[in-house]
C-alpha cells in the first residue's frame, strides 16, 4: 500500500474506541506510515479541512483509560447521499489517503463498504471534471478498507466480541449488585431494562453474571403464555427462599406476535400477579460511559494494531474486511459477509424464525442461551438422594469467581437431587473430615461475592501417605461419589496425587473434575482461568491511578505484580495501561535490559514524558528486585527523574468480580456439574480438567492437561498471550525510532 491511511470512529461511541485509535496511530507510525484522524465519523470526512488531522504520536498519549472517542462521532445526512460521498473521495484523494480504518457497528461499517464499493466510479466522475486529480486517482484505483467492531451490543457478526461490550456488560453487572443490596432490604423485585434493539447479549450475559431469575430478549422464541411461565418461575423462586428478585429485559425484546415487549409492562404484570413491590430501572446510556475494561483496551489494542499489519502485507487482498477476535485469534471476515449475516438477524426475528437468528449469532451465544433458560428454571429438587453425596472444594489461593463457580455447580447437582458438601478450607477440609452441606438459599446470594465462601487455606504441597490415608477415610465415611476441585496448580498437583494413589485408597476411585481458578493464569488447558480477568482489572485501575500523579514532577514507577512464574498478569496489565516496560519470568530479566532500560528512560523523558510506568512480574529474577531495579534506576537518572515503586501485592485478588470471570464461572461450573453428574449415570472414574479455547467449555484428561506443562516452572509449555510481547513494546515507547 501507499504511504498515508486514516482512521475514524462512527455510530455509537464504545470504551475501548481511544485504544483502537491509539493502537492504528502508533503502529502506522512506526511503520513508517503518515496517518490522518478523521473527527466526527463521516460528517467530519464530507467537511474536510480542520475535521482532519495528521496524527502524530503524542497525540494518542493518556487515551488508554478514557471512554467514548476523543475523534468524536456524528451522524452526518451529507455522507447518505452520493454527493456527499463524491466530496468525501476528493478529501481522501487531496491527502493521498489509499487506506481507511473504520471502527463502529454495523451502520458505520455499511458506510465504508459503500464508499470502497463506488471508489472507481467516483474517480473517473472526479478525473473528468477536475484533470489535476488524475495523478492521485491513478495512485489510488481503489480504497482498501478495514473495520473494527465497535459497538456495546455485540451485535456484529465475525467476531466474538466487540469493542466495547465487556465494559457496558460490567456496568450493568454493577448495577445489578447495587440494585440487588435494596432489593433484599425491601424484599423487592426489580426489572431492569438494558441496551440491545436487536441483540439480546447484554441482557443474557448480565443475567448468567448476575444471578437473574428470567431474562427476555429478542431472539428467544415466546409462546402466547410466556408471562404465566415467568410469573410461575418467580413464584417458586420466591417459595424456595428467596423474596428478592430480578428480570432483566433487552430494549429489544418482543412479544409472540412480534410487537415490543415494553419494560414497564413487566413490572406492573408482576406487580398485580404476584401481588409484589416490583421495581424498574432503565439503565439507559450509563451502559456507554466510563472507562474502558481491561478486556476492551486489548481487544482494541489487538484489532488496531492487526489492522495496520494486514494492510502492510503485500499479499492482503483489497477485498473490504472487519477484523474480529475468534476463538481468542485476530480473524478477518469479508465485511459484505459481516453486513450480510449481522442484517439477517434482525430479518429472521422479524419473520420468527428465532432459531435462524440464534445460529447467526454463533455458538457462544446459543450455549450461553441454552445455559441461562437452565439456571433460571433449576429448582432444588424435593427428593434428595440417600446413597452418598458430591463435595466440592476451593483449593490454593483465592481467585474472584470462585463462589461464582461453587454457587453455579452445587445449584445444578441439588436440581438433579445430589447432596452437595462443601470441603471447608480446601484439602485441609479433606484431611480434618471439615464439610458443610451447601444450601439453595445461600448459594444464591454467592454470584457476586469475592474470594471463597468455602476457604482455601493452603496446606503443603505434598500429600504424605497420613493424610491420604485420612482424605480417603473422610471420603468413605461421607461416602462421597464425586468431586470438583476449584483452583490452582497446587490443586492439579494434589489430585495428580490422589489419581496416583488410586491402588492404595480404592475411595480415590471416583470421577473428578478440576476447574482452573487462579489470577496467575498459568494453568493448562485454558486460555483463561477463573479469576485473572478480575485480577488485571484491579491492576489496570492501580495503574491509572497511579498515572494521575503525573503532574507532580517527572517519575518512573516499578509497579510490581502477581502472576509466580507466568507472564500473564505483567504482559496483558503492560498492554492494557500503556506501561513502557513489562519484566517477564518468560524471558528474565538481563543486565543488557537493564542498561537498555536506564537508556529508554532518559529518552522518554527527554521527548517530554512525566511518567514512566515498568511492570514487573514477582517472580522474573530471583537477584533483580523491585527494590533492587529502583535503586539501580534512580542512581542513573542523574536527578533527570524520580524513581518509585508500587508493590500491589493482595488488591490484585480483591474485589467483586469481573463480568467476565462471573460469566466463566457460571459456564465452568454448569459443565463441572454435568460432567459429574454423567459420570456417575455412567459409572466412569476419570479426571477431567476443563478449560476455555474457543466458544465453550472443553475438557481433557488430567494426564492430557498435564502433559501440557512446564512442571517445573509451573507454567504451560506454549502461552498465547507471548506472541503480544513486540505489540506491546512498540506501542508504548516515546515515538517511532526513525522519525
Amino acid at each position: 500500500m501507499d504511504k498515508v491511511l486514516a482512521v475514524m470512529t462512527s455510530g455509537g461511541d464504545a470504551p475501548g474506541m481511544n485504544a483502537a485509535i491509539r493502537a492504528v496511530v502508533r503502529r502506522g507510525l512506526d511503520c513508517g506510515l503518515t496517518v490522518y484522524g478523521i473527527r466526527n465519523g463521516y460528517e467530519g470526512l464530507v467537511s474536510g479541512g480542520e475535521s482532519i488531522r495528521c496524527m502524530a504520536w503524542r497525540d494518542v498519549g493518556g487515551v488508554l483509560p478514557e471512554g467514548g472517542t476523543f475523534l468524536g462521532t456524528a451522524r452526518s445526512e451529507r455522507f447518505r447521499k452520493r454527493d456527499g460521498r463524491q466530496t468525501a473521495v476528493r478529501t481522501l484523494l487531496r491527502l493521498g489517503v489509499t487506506a481507511l480504518v473504520v471502527i463502529g457497528g454495523d451502520g458505520s461499517l455499511t458506510g465504508a463498504a459503500v464508499l470502497a464499493d463506488e471508489w472507481p466510479l467516483h474517480l473517473a466522475e472526479l478525473c473528468a471534471a477536475d484533470p489535476e486529480l488524475t495523478p492521485a486517482a491513478e495512485a489510488a484505483p481503489a480504497l482498501r478498507v478495514i473495520g473494527l467492531p465497535g459497538s456495546i451490543d455485540n451485535d456484529l457478526y465475525g467476531t466474538d466480541m466487540s469493542i466495547g461490550a465487556d465494559t457496558a456488560l460490567n456496568h450493568i453487572l454493577r448495577a445489578m449488585d447495587n440494585l440487588g443490596s435494596t432489593a433484599a432490604s425491601h424484599q423487592r423485585t426489580f426489572v431492569v431494562e438494558t441496551m440491545g434493539r436487536h441483540c439480546g447479549y447484554l441482557a443474557l450475559m448480565a443475567t448468567l453474571g448476575g444471578g437473574a431469575s428470567w431474562v427476555l430478549v429478542p431472539e428467544e422464541e415466546l409462546g402466547p403464555r410466556w408471562h404465566g411461565k415467568m410469573v410461575e418461575a418467580l413464584a417458586q423462586a420466591r417459595e424456595t427462599g428467596r423474596p428478592h428478585q430480578m428480570v432483566v429485559v433487552a430494549e429489544g425484546a418482543r412479544h409472540a406476535d412480534g410487537l415490543k415487549i415494553h419494560a414497564g409492562e413487566v413490572k406492573n404484570l408482576l406487580s398485580e400477579r404476584l401481588g409484589i413491590d416490583v421495581r424498574l430501572t432503565v439503565l439507559g446510556h450509563i451502559q456507554r460511559g466510563g472507562a474502558p475494561t481491561a478486556f476492551d483496551r486489548i481487544l482494541a489494542t489487538r484489532l488496531g494494531s492487526s489492522a495496520v499489519d494486514r494492510l502492510l502485507a503485500a499479499d492482503a487482498a483489497c477485498e473490504p474486511c472487519m477484523l474480529g477476535l475468534v476463538k481468542n485469534q485476530v480473524q478477518a471476515t469479508p465485511l459484505a459477509e459481516v453486513l450480510e449475516k449481522s442484517r439477517a438477524v434482525k430479518e429472521e426475528i422479524d419473520h420468527g424464525n428465532f432459531a435462524r437468528a440464534q445460529e447467526l449469532r454463533g455458538e457462544g451465544f446459543r450455549r450461553a442461551l441454552t445455559l441461562v433458560k437452565t439456571l433460571t428454571r433449576i429448582r432444588p429438587a424435593r427428593e434428595r438422594a440417600k446413597n452418598g453425596a458430591v463435595a466440592i472444594l476451593t483449593g490454593g489461593g483465592d481467585a474472584p469467581g470462585m463462589n461464582a463457580t461453587v454457587s453455579v455447580a452445587a445449584r445444578c447437582l441439588l436440581n438433579q437431587g445430589m447432596p452437595v458438601l462443601g470441603a471447608y478450607h480446601g484439602f485441609l477440609g479433606m484431611i480434618q473430615d471439615d464439610f458443610q452441606l451447601l444450601e439453595w438459599n445461600a448459594l444464591v446470594t454467592w454470584m457476586n461475592r469475592p474470594s471463597s465462601e468455602i476457604g482455601t487455606a493452603r496446606s503443603s504441597l505434598e500429600l504424605d501417605a497420613e493424610s491420604l490415608g485420612r482424605i480417603a477415610g473422610s471420603l468413605e465415611r461421607r461416602r462421597l461419589k464425586g468431586l470438583i476441585a476449584i483452583g490452582g496448580w497446587d490443586v492439579y498437583l494434589k489430585i495428580l496425587q490422589l489419581q496416583g494413589a488410586r491402588a492404595d485408597y480404592p475411595a480415590f476411585n471416583i470421577p473428578m473434575v478440576l476447574v482452573p481458578a487462579t489470577i496467575d493464569n498459568n494453568l493448562p488447558g485454558t486460555d483463561f482461568a477463573i479469576g485473572a480477568d478480575t485480577g488485571l482489572n484491579n491492576i489496570v485501575e492501580a495503574v491509572d491511578k497511579i498515572r494521575h500523579t503525573a503532574a507532580a514532577g517527572k517519575r518512573a514507577f516499578i509497579v510490581e505484580v502477581m502472576g509466580r512464574h507466568c507472564g500473564f498478569l505483567a504482559l496483558l496489565g503492560a498492554l492494557a495501561t500503556g506501561a513502557e516496560k513489562a519484566y517477564l519470568p518468560e524471558s528474565g530479566v538481563h543486565l543488557s535490559d537493564l542498561v537498555r532500560d536506564v537508556g529508554m528512560l532518559r529518552h522518554n523523558f527527554t521527548k517530554g514524558k512525566r511518567m514512566v510506568i515498568l511492570l514487573r512480574n514477582e517472580d522474573c529474577s530471583r537477584n533483580y528486585t523491585t527494590d533492587f531495579i529502583q535503586r539501580l534506576l534512580e542512581e542513573e537518572s542523574r536527578g533527570q527523574y524520580e524513581v518509585r515503586t508500587a508493590i500491589l501485592g493482595h488488591l490484585q485478588r480483591g474485589g467483586i468480580p469481573t463480568a467476565f470471570d462471573r460469566i466463566l464461572a457460571s459456564r465452568m461450573g454448569a459443565a463441572a456439574a454435568f460432567a459429574l453428574l454423567a459420570a456417575l449415570e455412567n459409572g466412569g472414574s476419570d479426571i477431567r480438567v476443563l478449560g476455555l479455547r474457543g466458544p465453550g467449555v472443553s475438557s481433557l484428561s488430567l494426564d492430557e492437561a498435564i502433559a501440557e506443562m512446564d512442571t517445573a516452572k509451573g507454567r504451560p509449555r506454549q502461552q498465547w498471550f507471548m506472541e503480544l510481547i513486540a505489540m506491546a513494546e512498540t506501542l508504548a515507547k516515546a515515538g517511532p525510532t526513525h522519525r
